[in-house]
């Protein structure tokens, strides 16, 4: 991210400390995956290249690895366990940073994964003359009172504002105020806090971009409705090793030499989902050189990247799978292969396509040295 002036020093708390629950996604959604990455990483890279030099991330008590997984690679950051509340969750933050006392803190929420740099620096000039500052939006629409399901009454929206964050604090102002706010209570933002204890809030002109991930569709409308990958194998023929293709074992005079079953087809449709969700490679899952994986059987490969697959919020659709060999020959074994390729993947057989080709004599292949194996696949967004 360019920055294109230095901003006064400041410290920084992100929480993702709660649930998630109506994301409807696997995980609480801070850690769930958004545009390629967790969602809790896009705003404490952010802060982080806009200068924060101390930022805390309140996490669920027992998150700590699955945090460090969405966090890895990146410096300057300390994981603190958050409350019940989310003001219990940034008290933990504050007193964490307390230590080093810093001016200024901004205080922000995981599910708000973009954060810009305008706004950053908007919320730090206003300090220089309040207590705090947050982000605010005007309200468009009108706006009724709803009392038992009749409208009531209507609210002026011109007075009203739709608040954000990341929200700023004089950072002895905020702590003090949180350490006074009532347990009992909850308060929407800790900008409530600090007016309770007295402290004025400034209003800054926040954006768009700045919209709260919440619900399923939230995280939907991020992923391309389909995505495709494609992957390709080879492996030698040898003699005394046992032939699997596509989880079926043929009879043959030779097998395919390899660290798992060497099962070429099935190597290849798991780089192909990898591919599609952008989740590496198969030997980044399941490297050579790791010896659990020695005589494996490659279903399990495949039972890995479909659940990938429904990890990145997509399902299997389709998948080609191309064969090319000499022999032995693949057509007396095509409907096998292809029922037992659909069964792995968890889709109907008229959707997992299996076929052979030669080269004509021509290469490896053509010398009956081993079999290359190329895949298509095919996923569409988990609506």
């Amino acid at each position: 991210m360019a920055v294109a002036a230095p901003l006064p020093s400041f410290a920084a708390i992100v929480v993702a400390a709660g649930q998630g629950l109506r994301a409807g996604q696997p995980l609480p959604k801070q850690f769930a995956t958004w545009r390629g990455k967790p969602v809790v990483r896009h705003s404490v890279e952010t802060l982080l290249a806009a200068g924060a030099d101390r930022l805390v991330v309140a996490i669920p008590e027992g998150a700590q690895e699955i945090a460090e997984a969405a966090l890895a690679g990146l410096a300057g950051y300390r994981l603190v366990v958050g409350g019940e509340t989310r003001q219990a969750s940034v008290l933990a933050g504050l007193e964490t940073l307390e230590f080093v006392a810093p001016e200024r803190v901004l205080v922000h929420d995981a599910a708000r994964p973009i954060v810009p740099f305008d706004v950053i620096e908007r919320l730090l000039q206003a300090l220089e003359m309040s207590p705090g500052a947050i982000p605010t939006l005007p309200v468009v629409d009108s706006l009724a009172i709803d009392e038992g399901g009749r409208m009531a009454g209507s609210a002026e929206r011109e007075v009203l504002r739709r608040v954000q964050t990341p929200q700023a604090f004089q950072f002895g102002a905020i702590l003090s105020a949180h350490r006074a706010w009532d347990g009992e209570r909850t308060a929407g933002d800790d900008a409530q806090v600090l007016r309770a204890a007295g402290g004025e809030v400034a209003l800054v002109q926040g954006d768009e971009a700045l919209r709260k991930l919440t619900f399923k569709d939230d995280f939907m409308d991020a992923l391309p409705p389909v995505r495709t990958g494609t992957g390709y194998d080879v492996h030698r023929l040898v003699a005394g090793e046992e032939l699997w293709l596509c989880g079926v074992r043929l009879e043959y005079d030779k097998g395919l030499a390899g660290h798992s079953d060497a099962d070429v087809g099935l190597h290849a449709v798991v780089d192909a989902l990898l591919g599609a969700v952008g989740a590496g490679d198969i030997g980044t899952h399941f490297p050579p050189s790791d010896p659990q994986w020695r005589g494996a059987s490659s279903s399990k490969f495949i039972e890995h990247a479909v659940k990938l697959v429904g990890e990145a919020g997509y399902r299997v659709a389709n998948v080609d799978l191309t064969l090319i060999c000499e022999a032995p020959k693949i057509g007396p074994h095509r409907d096998a292969m292809r029922s037992r390729l659909a069964d792995l993947l968890g889709i109907d057989q008229a959707l997992a396509n299996v076929k052979a080709t030669t080269t004509e004599r021509l290469g490896f292949t053509g010398r009956e040295e081993g079999i290359a194996a190329q895949a298509v696949a095919t996923v569409v967004r988990n609506d």
